[in-house]
């Protein structure tokens, strides 16, 4: 058996075995399975990848308390309710270094695109309607995407919504667009006009020490380069779904039933191979 052979087996199984809704606990997406309307699950998701930074205790109690102030319909409570309600709705809220008045800055944005386009993601085909067509990524529509609900919020939206022209490597918008793009067990999708192929791995520090261990980059920044090589690599077993094992891959380090020590033995024996 090759080492591609081995590795696509070893990403298989753990993707078996972990890519279930019954896995999904603690994880912010577990939000989105609240509302059945595409439109309330798109604004319920970007703030809730948003504030996916930090403790995930912290995390989940951040986004059940924003979107408390939304209530059961967040578009509807969008498209009713102005900027100064806007403000007086997140008075008082604050998850780490964001406070009301930066959630309430980016909801106004939101509002905006939603008024001008439609909905969100006819805000993020408008500019780069061949989505993933001009360099093979998301990147492009993302970066045009962040440009345009920052205009329309009047204000750079700094955290909350970094833009990969920056270098960032966006990690809370990627995985905001696995969660509206991919359907199965775990993501919602919705999203019918961005490929999945085009997607482009959440890449974080666990993400990041996964992929190294696996031989996927050499690189020791978790920026936007290595985002780009890490999903290239991915591509290369999934190539229409790159982020496919995604989801599979953070359980282990978050629940404590896998074994992420054993995980990246079973990588460095391949690698030794």
């Amino acid at each position: 058996m090759t080492a591609a052979s081995e590795t696509l087996n070893l990403l298989e199984d753990l993707r078996t075995r972990y890519n279930r809704r019954e896995f999904v606990h603690p994880d912010p997406i577990e939000f989105l399975y609240r509302y059945e309307d595409q439109h309330d699950r798109e604004v319920a998701g970007l703030v809730a990848a948003c504030l996916a930074y930090g403790r995930v205790a912290q995390i989940l109690k951040s986004v059940e308390a924003a979107l408390a102030r939304l209530g059961p319909s967040p578009a509807r409570f969008l498209e009713r309710t102005p900027p100064a309600g806007l403000r007086a709705a997140f008075a008082g809220f604050r998850h780490r270094f964001t406070a009301g008045d930066d959630l309430a800055r980016l909801l106004c944005g939101v509002r905006r695109a939603i008024g001008r386009h439609g909905s969100l993601e006819r805000c993020f085909v408008a500019s780069a309607p061949d989505v993933g067509r001009e360099d093979g990524t998301v990147l492009p529509a993302l970066a045009a995407f962040v440009g345009e609900v920052s205009r329309l919020s009047g204000c750079d939206l700094g955290h909350l919504l970094p833009s990969p022209d920056r270098g960032s490597a966006c990690k809370r918008l990627n995985l905001f667009l696995r969660w509206m793009v991919r359907s199965d067990e775990v993501d919602p999708g919705g999203w019918l006009a961005v490929p999945a192929s085009a997607l482009v791995v959440p890449l974080d520090t666990h993400m990041h020490r996964l992929a190294l261990a696996m031989g996927f980059t050499s690189r020791r920044q978790a920026d936007l380069a290595t985002a780009l090589e890490v999903t290239a690599a991915f591509r290369r077993f999934a190539p229409e779904d790159p982020v496919r094992y995604d989801f599979a891959l953070t359980r282990l380090g978050i629940r404590s039933d896998a074994d992420m020590a054993a995980f990246l033995r079973r990588c460095a024996a391949m690698e030794a191979a």
